[in-house]
């Protein structure tokens, strides 16, 4: 017998190798029903997984995220049996479940069509009212090979073949559809009620544009139709708010084929969004005694062999020159450390001088892979809000926290810190060409950081191997109007490079020793910020962002000079402001300026010209009525000063 201890606390014995679905049922049918997999002590398992020692067991529904990603995962595989109904001849390649639903890479001769996405539903339908049982079932690796070679699916094949020779793998069956995967999948494929299929986009087999180019399906799936329903509502005000629309369409940025994938143009308006931006974060961090640095975009490769990038990050570099024809090898910048690395060694440093806290807004290079990049949020040139703090051991955790507290501050102002989560990155020991092979250090670093995190209370989730590769990482991260989660800003410890540079700082007892370093931004990428407040506002920036804070609306031409009279004024008091002078009808004028999303319309005719007055409509409370000129500037210069959200 074993005995387990279930979510609610009570402790229930049981026969081994009871498994985690008859579990269920003995709860109660109805839990049974639901049910999309298992919590064994901390790892989630199939519903057919058997328990065979004492753990406490959770069963998992569709109202976790385990159990979410279990039910898309079993429709994943439905679809991809639909397609090998509909089109024998594709290949199948990988098919998971992600946050807010499921995609399925497949080579198919042709791209898929918008009518063959409707075949597709249609056939996925049948296969749900088959009610066909999911059975798992695991063969060794070499007989794997032979399985998915008489299916003739080639991608199934090369993802076995990288796996250890004494590998036994699992293999999940409904109806004639067999697939290669390790689950875990519900117990039938009649819970998949309600679902869609939402897009097709390509995908490089394995995330590499030197493979070969794959058609990705994706979709959702909900329990409910009415949740489904739901978030497709959501999913259409999403691609109203994707501001890889939006931001064109309000003039923010634009892009180029003869400039290139990835090297976005700002345009006026979203030049001034950065400006105001970068002006804000540049003052605030000297009042925090940052000082500046400003360092080449390039450097010769000696420099990135110091600090390691040219080990463990040139894939991702633009290198320049031809060493075997006698020129110097330079790389644009990835990141700035090491720049601000040579000039802390420009001068012999005191324990006294420390903290030094390094300030630059960087200009950085990244070779980002074709089908990686997107709009403003992944690109090959960006600036960023790069700092780096120069620290003795004692002064680790307090300056830790000042960057931290800098950047709430900054994610308050913009109004985005309730949508931010945070992530615990840590090095993988198994995966030590990826970074600085150094246990020892490592293991003190992340125990440090982990300390500094709990005492700030900061609900953060663990991820290993997200590491920088010189040492650990505080990542805030951030979804878009759609799901996907990015990094937008990260704080790092770094024990490795002080060492590869020879910083040292003169100690109280006469020694020179060795400082931390924290690698941090405080708004993170400009371009990925404004990106993140695009979708937020949908472009009704808050007043004090806004590229233009103000529109005047002449009734008619008699009130031009006195519309030239408020735009001057309001100019004086540094508000932007501009004014519409065309011959068009007042209605059509206001309809304009609330598209660009102008945060306040003065609208001036007869009587405000008498009365030295102007009718205000706001975004937010549309129309206000008539007030005076000069009330109105001390009411929108308030809103600015204390950048009201």
């Amino acid at each position: 017998m074993i005995n387990l201890k279930l979510k609610d606390g009570s402790i229930k014995s049981y026969e081994s190798e009871i498994t985690v679905i008859e579990v269920a049922r003995d709860i109660s049918e109805g839990l049974a029903r639901v049910a999309c997999a298992g919590m064994v002590d901390g790892e989630t398992v199939d519903l057919r997984y058997k328990l065979t020692k004492d753990c406490e067991l959770s069963i998992l529904t569709f109202d976790s995220e385990e159990g979410k990603k279990a039910f898309r995962h079993t429709a994943t595989h439905i679809m991809a049996q639909a397609v090998k109904r509909l089109f024998p001849n594709t290949k199948l390649a990988i098919g998971p479940a992600i946050d807010g639903g499921f995609y399925y890479d497949f080579d198919k001769q042709d791209s898929f069509s918008a009518e063959d996405i409707k075949l597709i539903e249609a056939e996925m339908k049948k296969i749900v009212k088959e009610d066909l049982p999911i059975e798992r079932f695991e063969l060794p690796r070499a007989e794997a090979i032979a399985f998915m070679g008489q299916l003739d699916e080639n991608f199934k094949v090369q993802l076995i073949e990288d796996l250890p020779i004494d590998a036994s793998l699992s293999f999940y069956r409904h109806g004639e559809f067999t697939d290669l995967c390790a689950g875990p999948h519900l117990m039938s494929t009649k819970y998949i009620k309600a679902f869609k299929l939402t897009q097709v986009a390509g995908a490089y087999w394995r995330g590499n544009e030197k493979n070969k180019m794959l058609s990705r399906i994706y979709g959702t799936a909900f329990t409910k139709k009415s949740d489904l329903d739901a978030h497709i509502e959501k999913m259409e005000d999403a691609k109203k708010r994707d501001h890889n629309k939006l931001g064109r369409e309000l003039k923010l940025f634009t892009t180029s084929e003869m400039i290139g994938q990835g090297l976005p143009l700002l345009m006026p308006n979203g030049a001034r969004v950065i400006q105001l931006l970068q002006r804000f974060v540049e003052d605030e961090e000297e009042k925090r005694g940052y000082v500046l640095t400003k360092t080449p975009l390039m450097a010769k490769s000696e420099l990135y062999k110091v600090s390691g990038h040219w080990d463990h990050y040139k894939d991702g570099m633009f290198v320049l020159g031809d060493e075997s024809k006698g020129e110097d090898v330079m790389a644009l910048r990835p990141m700035t450390c090491p720049f601000q690395f040579t000039v802390y060694n420009a001068d012999q440093k005191s324990y006294r001088d420390l903290p030094i806290r390094y300030a630059e807004t960087s200009t950085l290079f990244r070779n980002e892979s074709s089908g990686e990049m997107h709009g403003l949020t992944r690109v090959r040139q960006f600036t960023i809000s790069e700092g780096h703090l120069v620290v003795r051991p004692d002064q680790l955790e307090d300056e830790f926290k000042g960057v931290v507290d800098l950047i709430h501050f900054m994610l308050k102002t913009l109004g985005i810190e309730d949508d931010i989560t945070y992530r615990f990155s840590k090095w993988d020991p198994n995966n030590k060409e990826k970074y600085i092979d150094n246990p020892e250090a490592w293991a003190l670093t992340e125990s440090k950081m982990k300390v500094i995190l709990d005492d700030l209370k900061i609900d953060y989730k663990t991820a290993i191997g997200e590491a920088a590769f010189y040492g650990p990482k505080l990542d805030l991260q951030i979804k878009n109007v759609f799901g996907k989660e990015d990094t937008i800003i990260t704080v790092q410890i770094d024990f490795q490079l002080p060492d590869r540079f020879n910083m040292t700082y003169i100690d109280k007892d006469g020694i020179k020793k060795l400082p931390y370093v924290i690698h941090r931004t405080s708004i993170g990428c400009y371009e990925r910020t404004l990106a993140t407040l695009i979708e937020k506002y949908a472009g009704a920036f808050p007043t004090w962002l806004a590229p233009l804070q103000v529109k005047v609306l002449p009734i008619s031409e008699k009130y031009h000079d006195y519309a030239e009279t408020v735009v001057a004024k309001l100019k004086k008091s540094k508000i932007r402001v501009e004014a519409d002078f065309r011959a068009e009808k007042i209605g059509y004028k206001i309809r304009e300026a609330r598209n660009e999303r102008v945060p306040f319309l003065l609208i001036v005719g007869e009587k405000e010209a008498e009365l030295n007055e102007v009718s205000v409509r706001s975004r937010k409370n549309a129309d206000e009525g008539a007030i005076a000129l000069d009330s109105f500037i001390t009411r929108i210069k308030d809103e600015i000063d204390t950048k009201l959200l």
